[in-house]
């Protein structure tokens, strides 16, 4: 075991909430686009792929469909102009990054499949994104997560190998990619993957909580601490 020296997050479901503003973009789409808008219950179930198949998935279109292109314009435009009216921190999450930001020998990063434009736009008005000091968003290579395409273009840019990287989000794809990547995974319950879906996944840890996430890596970097001293 090594000690990790890269903390990968995901964004929606894991690092903030936001639901409520997903919900009422995907609606804005539906609505000037003359359909009819969709319960919020539903419309989560859709998110986490990304947002072309995010609003393809509400409007139920192929995403190859000129329509979808249409619906994605007027879902992004709008999502930046509200990227905070209903989003908030995840339980403990704000404080974890403070917490972890004030460690000083560690990367944080954010690994999102939600697109560059509303990513900048959530973590502008969150006022946090000199926080991470990498972020790698849908849309900035050709693949997203599950794909390990993204944590290994993030690897490659901070010059850590991959194996002291550690990627945290609620949704089976942050797990898979992970594991595809060659990074431990952290699964944090209470986001947009069901506890059933995180535990298929088998992800390294599961947590409840983002709070529970300081534990964990003191552990792993105690361990390593230990066995280089036996060495």
């Amino acid at each position: 075991m090594v000690s990790p020296t890269a903390i990968v997050f995901d964004l929606d479901g894991t690092l903030i909430d936001s639901r409520g503003d997903i919900v009422a973009a995907v609606n804005h789409a539906l609505e000037v686009t003359g359909r009819a808008p969709l319960p919020g219950q539903v419309i989560v179930r859709y998110v986490g792929d990304g947002a072309r198949a995010l609003v393809a998935r509400a409007a139920r279109l192929p995403e190859s469909s000129e329509d979808v292109e249409v619906l994605l314009r007027h879902f992004l435009a709008y999502y930046e102009r509200h990227p905070l009216d209903f989003t908030r921190w995840m339980p403990d999450a704000q404080e974890m990054i403070e917490r972890l930001s004030d460690l000083g020998d560690l990367s944080l990063c954010v690994c999102t499949n939600k697109p560059r434009s509303t990513t900048d736009a959530v973590l502008a008005a969150l006022g946090v994104r000199g926080r991470f000091h990498a972020v790698v968003a849908g849309g900035d290579i050709a693949e997203k997560k599950p794909s390990p395409a993204p944590l290994l273009h993030l690897a490659e840019h901070l010059g850590v190998p991959p194996r002291r990287m550690v990627m945290v989000g609620d949704g089976p794809q942050d797990v898979e990619c992970a594991r595809r990547a060659g990074v431990r995974s952290i699964a944090v319950l209470g986001g947009f993957g069901s506890h059933q879906e995180l535990l298929d996944a088998r992800p390294d840890v599961l947590l409840h909580t983002m709070g529970e996430l300081w534990d964990v890596l003191r552990r792993w970097r105690d361990a390593t601490v230990r066995i280089s001293a036996v060495r």
